[in-house]
């Protein structure tokens, strides 16, 4: 059933591995992906166009490898090919709940995933297919959330919906600070001089060019991609003003 009271027509849902995890902290949890999927189903539901960038920290972290004499840029790439497995793990979750998905890798691996082809993941889009962007940008040195601001751009979505464990950003770290305040807007100069860590500044500078609106929010609590959608006021939203 569609609801022509949504706020956002098109999203760029960005996940990232850790949020996979779940408590485990590390590998996927299959409950934890079945939830998340259950969630992106009813939004689609709706009516929605939802693409998906996934991350990869909660199978390999390239960066952390560099102290440990492997080459940057060789584990960026088996940090890309994790995502990869968290994409498939999506798909599958997604597609046992009757959604029609597609997987889309930038590093090109014809067996399990389409390569990523601007105008063949929009048309995926119109087509009501839920899309997942695998592979970040498949290049070295650029975060996944670079690949989110930059697959956001690519097709036209109205906002990146990040994705956390907490339910916004905060003045401090409200998991060791009692007395951490929710910071409910921000615009994208104070997260760079502040040295917030929404996204990276590579990818904050992309959304700030563009002007494409970011919103900071919880997976933890259930529904909550469906409150964003309709407009509510949950989380934190960076704009430009």
């Amino acid at each position: 059933m569609k609801d022509l009271k949504l706020k956002y027509k098109r999203v760029l849902l960005k996940l990232s591995g850790e949020v996979l995890a779940g408590e485990k902290g590390y590998g996927i949890d299959i409950e934890v992906v079945k939830k998340i999927a259950n969630e992106i189903k009813e939004v689609h539901q709706l009516g929605t166009q939802i693409a998906i960038v996934v991350g990869g920290g909660n199978i390999f972290r390239g960066v952390e490898l560099t102290v440990q004499e492997i080459d940057r840029a060789s584990g960026d790439y088996m940090g890309m090919l994790a995502t990869v497995m968290n994409a498939l793990a999506l798909q599958n979750a997604l597609e046992k709940l009757g959604v029609y998905t597609r997987v889309l890798s930038a590093i090109e691996m014809k067996e399990v995933a389409e390569p990523y082809i601007r105008r063949r993941a929009i048309r995926h889009l119109e087509k009501n297919r839920v899309v997942i962007f695998a592979g970040g940008t498949g290049n070295p040195y650029f975060t996944t959330d670079t690949a989110a601001s930059l697959r956001a751009m690519e097709i036209k979505a109205d906002v990146i919906l990040k994705a956390t464990k907490v339910d916004g950003v905060y003045n401090a770290d409200p998991m060791k600070d009692s007395l951490a305040k929710k910071i409910p807007q921000l615009t994208y100069i104070q997260v760079l001089e502040k040295g917030l860590k929404i996204m990276d500044a590579t990818a904050i500078s992309l959304c700030m060019d563009n002007n494409l609106p970011i919103i900071v929010f919880s997976m933890n609590e259930s529904g909550n991609i469906k409150k964003v959608v309709m407009g509510e006021n949950i989380g934190t939203v960076v704009t430009g003003s």
